[in-house]
């Protein structure tokens, strides 16, 4: 591993703090470039009121000189507008765990007298710092003509239809989608769906989809179980808050078709190897393929909800109702970004990997001289080989 994400904070603390290091030298980069997939994570149909509190805007604090990256450590911080409501008041004690949170988790594994601790922690308040290192791998990832994308496919029971939309157009369109979704009849069912259930007092999940578009064939490797790059992937986007399953291509409904018509058959035009399809998600062997990655998260639906739930009162060891901490009814569409944010550290980190390097000079050269899926890339030697000898052939 080349790259190596660390962040710190708490939801209602003073702000957020990430470390990201590994960075070659070299990359152009300024906080408007971080800002601009921070406005995404905060603007979506069905976000709380938390999102109206918060303006999110990076500090970069190390790492960046001459609008360049310099090879140390970036860091950054995210102020948390919020915490001037908190700091230096009495806060109610948290004793009612509520179901599906780290409430109780956290305080059995952490030995806590209160369960604030585990949210402020375990909040996706978190994942603003994740964006933030997302768009500076982005933003890398870009200098070499790899792009990162993302749209929702379904909310609830309402599911896009995006068979015939490519890849391109549905990241674009999407970008313009209230709920990030690029089927239109598709988006205008969700929103309704959404106001729905902010009347009942509930709340929504539904399925993400996101794409790197450009990649070369060759990141990640097969020789170890942890070096696995669709391993690597689903790992990163599982961390996620809420996020419950993950896909790589349409993995379930794979198992319901026969082989012949899951795995992408194997073309030559013009000298190029190319797919006739996408259903391995750009992945064969944990190794991308030269084909879109094309990952699917399931984002359950969150767990505080207006509606209490029953749980059970720790300091006074009765059964009691939860107490409502706001949220969001659905932060499907916000969400979009936080999985490209994770799918592009992992494919920036494998993209170090493959072509080493301190600065980004020295890459450049290097992703040129990748090989491509083109036959002229293969190299096959010509006589029958031996490749474990034995006594009776030596």
């Amino acid at each position: 591993m080349r790259l190596q994400l660390l962040t710190a904070g708490e939801s209602h603390g003073p702000g957020l703090t990430l470390i990201l290091e590994g960075l070659p030298a070299g990359l152009p980069l300024d906080e408007e470039i971080i800002n601009q997939d921070l406005a995404r994570r905060q603007h979506g149909y069905g976000a709380g009121p938390r999102m109206k509190i918060e303006q999110d805007r990076a500090q970069i604090l190390g790492g960046v000189m001459d609008g360049k990256t310099t090879g140390a450590p970036l860091a950054v911080f995210i102020e948390n507008r919020d915490h001037s409501r908190w700091k230096g008041k009495p806060i109610r004690r948290f004793t009612i765990p509520r179901p599906g949170h780290a409430d109780l988790s956290g305080v059995l594994k952490y030995g806590y007298d209160d369960l604030r601790p585990a949210l402020e922690r375990a909040s996706a308040r978190e994942t603003a710092a994740r964006v933030a290192a997302g768009a500076v791998c982005r933003h890398l990832l870009a200098q070499f003509g790899i792009r990162i994308g993302g749209y929702v496919a379904s909310i609830g029971e309402i599911r896009a239809d995006l068979q015939d939309l490519p890849l391109e157009e549905r990241i674009r369109h999407a970008l313009t989608s209230e709920v990030a979704c690029p089927d239109e009849p598709a988006a205008q069912a969700m929103q309704a769906r959404i106001r729905e259930i902010m009347q009942q007092k509930d709340t929504l999940g539904g399925v993400i989809e996101a794409v790197a578009l450009g990649v070369p064939p060759g990141l990640g490797s097969y020789v170890h179980w942890e070096r696995r790059l669709d391993a690597r992937l689903a790992a990163a986007v599982m961390s996620i808050p809420a996020i419950k399953g993950v896909e790589i291509g349409p993995a379930f409904e794979n198992t319901t078709r026969p082989g012949t018509l899951v795995h992408d058959p194997i073309l030559l035009a013009g000298g190029d190897l190319q797919r006739a399809g996408i259903n391995s998600g750009g992945l064969e062997g944990g190794i991308t393929t030269g084909q879109p990655i094309l990952i699917r998260a399931a984002m359950k639906p969150i767990a505080t909800t207006l509606n209490p739930q029953r749980s059970v009162d720790l300091a006074e060891g009765v059964a009691v109702e939860t107490r409502y901490e706001r949220s969001d009814f659905c932060p499907v569409p916000r969400a979009v970004v936080i999985v490209e944010a994770m799918l592009a550290y992992v494919l920036a980190d494998a993209l170090l990997e493959k072509l080493g390097g301190d600065s980004l000079a020295e890459m450049l050269p290097r992703f040129a001289a990748l090989p491509r899926a083109r036959l002229s890339d293969v190299h096959l030697r010509q006589d029958d080989p031996v490749f474990w000898r034995g006594e009776e052939t030596e």
